[in-house]
């Protein structure tokens, strides 16, 4: 058996290539729009890609399933419920790939998303019994994936299907569909683990069902562009420029000479956090445009005034901002510390849901 991971770094996700020595077929799993890396690497080792499977709609960055599928002649792969709008090859809790004499199980684990499934890898002239488990969004190196994008039951099932790989021998390698990133809460950053280290140490995984499901309800804020990333990736619309590639440079201001900033310009106060938290307090004049939609509302954002990009300390206004410089937006400010910042700061002008 031949296995490879590959991790994108800016967006903090893993893809595999997995592949038959004895046949040079081979399969990727999750890959990212990136679809060169996996033809050249194919062509590289002198393999054939035969199979292309995600393991769920990816909601963070856009995947490369068709492109891929469509380069190679690959079939492509998703579990049967999952809701796109193009044809591929369903697969069913249980069902077995074959690449040669590797083995590729199917076990459906709803909870991040109706349709996430994790893959067994099994290589039978070593052993029958599975050595690895892509575990796509499912489990990740000391977290789990966040439910709240599978719907009202996700959060059960999440609980339900993480038990199901907690089921695995100690010694099975787990390789997530991510290391870092908004999918969930506490990854540790490594790029993978094993089924007993992370039933002894991953901290989530100690939580009585009650409690879990207590946690799984504290929602993180949806990633950049989610909205129109998870689109694209169903088929529903023609994505692009939807994920910068690098990191921009991003002006910043303080807390601190904020409000005699923007008393000096007829600055855009762009507030990219949750509704729920727009509602509770914010920033008087603030628009609210959150993150998850932002590339589909740009036409909101003025290209002629400065524009404040806020959030609530600063990580995601520094990232929107990043993506807006990096679409051509020549005046766009950060502001360091966020919304909480400005209203520890006890700026006489902040406010809460009354707030103009």
């Amino acid at each position: 058996m031949y296995f490879k991971q590959i991790l994108n770094d800016d967006l903090g996700c893993s893809s595999y290539m997995v592949a038959s020595r004895q046949t040079r077929e081979a399969a990727v799993i999750d890959p990212s729009d990136n679809i060169r890396q996996y033809t050249d690497l194919a062509r590289d080792r002198g393999y054939r890609i035969t199979r292309v499977i995600d393991t769920h709609l990816h909601a963070d960055h856009l995947s490369g399933n068709r492109a891929l599928a469509e380069a190679t002649g690959a079939t492509l792969h998703l579990h049967e419920s999952a809701d796109v709008l193009f044809p591929f090859h369903p697969l069913h809790d249980g069902d077995k790939i074959r690449l040669g004499q590797v083995i590729l199980q199917i076990l459906h684990t709803p909870g991040h998303r109706p349709e996430a499934i994790s893959i067994l890898l099994v290589n039978p002239p070593r052993s029958s019994e599975p050595s690895m488990v892509l575990s796509g969004d499912t489990l990740f190196v000391g977290d789990v994936g966040r439910p709240d994008f599978g719907g009202p039951a996700g959060a059960r099932q999440q609980y339900a299907s993480v038990q199901r790989l907690l089921a695995l021998d100690d010694y099975v390698e787990v390789f997530p569909a991510h290391f870092e990133g908004s999918c969930g809460k506490g990854m540790c950053g490594r790029p993978s683990s094993t089924i007993g280290f992370e039933r002894r140490f991953n901290p989530v995984l100690q939580l009585a069902e009650p409690d879990f499901l207590l946690l799984a309800a504290e929602a993180s804020p949806r990633p950049l562009n989610m909205t129109a990333i998870l689109a694209t990736n169903r088929g529903a619309m023609r994505g692009e420029g939807l994920v910068p590639n690098g990191d921009r440079a991003v002006q910043s201001i303080g807390v601190a000479e904020a409000p005699a900033w923007l008393a000096c310009r007829d600055a855009y106060i762009l507030d990219v956090r949750e509704p729920a938290e727009y509602a509770a307090n914010h920033i008087p004049g603030a628009h609210p445009l959150p993150q998850a939609d932002l590339a589909l509302r740009l036409g909101e954002i003025p290209r002629n005034r400065d524009v404040l990009v806020v959030c609530a300390s600063g990580l995601r206004s520094r990232r929107a901002a990043g993506y807006l410089v990096w679409l051509g937006y020549a005046r766009i400010t950060s502001l360091d510390g966020g919304t909480n910042g400005w209203l520890s700061a006890g700026h006489p002008d902040c406010g809460g849901p009354h707030a103009a």
